[in-house]
């Protein structure tokens, strides 16, 4: 199985980083992952709508240049289903039906993701109808794909 992470924008602070390579530490054993950072587009805060529109699209077409037209796309988006861990993990296997073993997710940057990526995606998820920031985020599904494998392997895990 493999998994790709397709993510708008860098982790800067150590923190976010360390956390998120012990996650991708214990998912090799499930899956081959791999974590493809597109870089964010600077724009200046309040430059309204048009402005923000434009630099979605632009983040957007970063991403769906380097998706082949079989992939199996999710995207997560605050506006989608929403799963709990048991669920996920059932949903997660039938996603690897669908994708060919190959599930690809992603993560939009601080202004979300564009229509077409979202056009694009055959499927779309959300954590939560909060928003979190877009390192957290990449945390939480590195975090709840490991925990959907543990479920699905029917491995201890705490609760």
């Amino acid at each position: 199985m493999k998994i790709t992470l397709y993510v708008i924008g860098h982790l800067k602070e150590a923190y976010w980083k360390s956390a998120c390579e012990e996650y991708i530490k214990r998912l090799k054993n499930y899956a081959d992952i791999k974590v493809v950072e597109v870089d964010d587009i600077g724009y200046k805060e309040g430059a309204g709508l048009a402005i923000e529109t434009q630099v979605k699209d632009k983040e957007g077409e970063k991403v769906l240049e380097k998706l082949k037209p079989s992939d199996y796309l999710c995207a997560l988006d605050l506006n989608a289903k929403e799963y709990d861990s048991v669920e996920f993990s059932e949903h997660l296997e039938k996603m690897f039906m669908m994708g060919g073993s190959h599930v690809s997710f992603v993560i939009g940057g601080s202004l979300g993701l564009s229509d077409a990526l979202k056009k694009r995606a055959n499927e779309r998820l959300s954590f939560s109808k909060m928003t979190f920031p877009h390192q957290m985020t990449r945390l939480i599904l590195l975090e709840q794909l490991y925990r959907a494998f543990r479920i699905a392997h029917h491995e201890p895990y705490h609760k």
